[in-house]
């Protein structure tokens, strides 16, 4: 068998290490890169993210590899800029630069979106999966549809705003709302289907061009993948590498696609953006409350014929199992600010950032 391809972006943020608000400081951060990661760096729309994406990767040790190196250099780099490099999922405090980067398009990106493209900065996590052609593309976009919301509540990462616990698991989630043509991927039956969808979207001057397409699971612009766009940035490395191998396996995977009004989908991501793993998410394909647990069993047995063919069970297996134990991101922040101070709490963010 030949494996599906994996690719990951990570996007972090940059914060003062003292107030713990946002710090301005990408463009630096970028020039103290060392050379050999610079190819992996990616311009980003807030002056206090930074973008970084692995190259094509085949193996879970690969990708892992890829994203230690990445996390540590950048970390170490923005060190060296005053800055202090987190992997969280929404500004933790305030963002006293609202303006993006000096870029023309990101310009004409305030002009058309106004005021929602000054909210400050979130990051996430995007797993590309390499397909052969765009009809399978749509296919498997598809059939991931009742199974994003699960994705989603286990990568949680983003409860504080304001200095202060949000009481949601993924506060990114809830700001992107605002956001047009971003949420769950339509019930599309062909690229037929998802082109004629697209260019209504732009004529409607809801998307700004093709490249502002933001749902949860699409066909890639730019490499022949698809791309899942559902998960914060996570805590750790481990973290991520548990998200990319069930997204995957759910790329590799042919499940019954049920037709799921978009209005229940959209409860159900609501649902694990609020809760996370942390008591119940709602199953799309019945309409009713079930245990977290519960689901992401079922995700696993039926993922596990292909994360057994490309190698990937042991380590979905154990991870699943740390983050029942441990919690996830959000899970851990909460426990962090039991008793320490949001700075304080920031500070073991960073290291957590940076740890296997």
């Amino acid at each position: 068998m030949t494996p599906l391809t994996l690719g990951v972006e990570e996007e972090f943020l940059l914060l003062d290490p003292d107030s713990g608000e946002n710090a301005p400081m990408a463009e630096k951060v970028q020039t103290e890169l060392p050379a050999e990661l610079r190819h992996r760096h990616r311009r980003e729309f807030r002056p206090s993210m930074v973008e970084m994406v692995t190259d094509v990767c085949t193996t879970l040790d690969e990708l892992r590899e890829q994203l230690l190196t990445a996390r540590r250099a950048t970390a170490a780099a923005a060190t060296r800029t005053g800055a202090r490099l987190v992997a969280l999922g929404a500004t933790p405090v305030a963002e006293p630069v609202r303006e993006p980067v000096d870029d023309v398009r990101f310009r004409k990106i305030v002009d058309h979106y106004g005021p929602i493209a000054r909210d400050p900065a979130v990051c996430g996590c995007h797993v590309h999966v390499g397909v052969p052609s765009a009809a399978e593309a749509v296919r498997i976009c598809t059939r991931m549809r009742p199974w994003l919301p699960v994705i989603q509540a286990l990568a949680v990462n983003s409860p504080l705003f304001l200095g202060a616990d949000t009481g949601y698991a993924s506060w990114r989630s809830i700001q992107l709302d605002r956001w047009p043509s971003l949420g769950p991927w339509p019930h599309l039956a062909s690229v037929e289907d998802y082109e004629r969808t697209v260019e209504a979207l732009i004529a409607s001057g809801e998307m700004m061009d093709h490249s502002m397409l933001f749902w949860f699971a699409r066909p890639s612009a730019t490499f022949p993948t698809v791309e899942v766009r559902v998960a914060d940035v996570c805590l750790s490395a481990a973290d991520t590498v548990l998200i990319a191998a069930l997204v995957r396996g759910l790329a590799d995977t042919t499940l019954p696609a049920p037709v799921v009004p978009d209005v229940v989908l959209e409860a159900a991501h609501w649902n694990a953006a609020r809760q996370g793993v942390e008591g119940t998410l709602l199953d799309p394909r019945t309409g009713r409350a079930r245990p977290a647990w519960d689901l992401v069993a079922e995700l696993l047995d039926h993922l596990t014929p292909s994360l057994r063919r490309h190698g990937d069970l042991d380590t979905v297996t154990a991870e699943l199992d740390r983050i029942r134990r441990e919690g996830t991101g959000a899970t851990r922040q909460r426990r962090l600010l039991e008793d320490l101070s949001v700075t304080a709490a920031l500070k073991k963010v960073a290291e957590a950032t940076l740890a296997e």
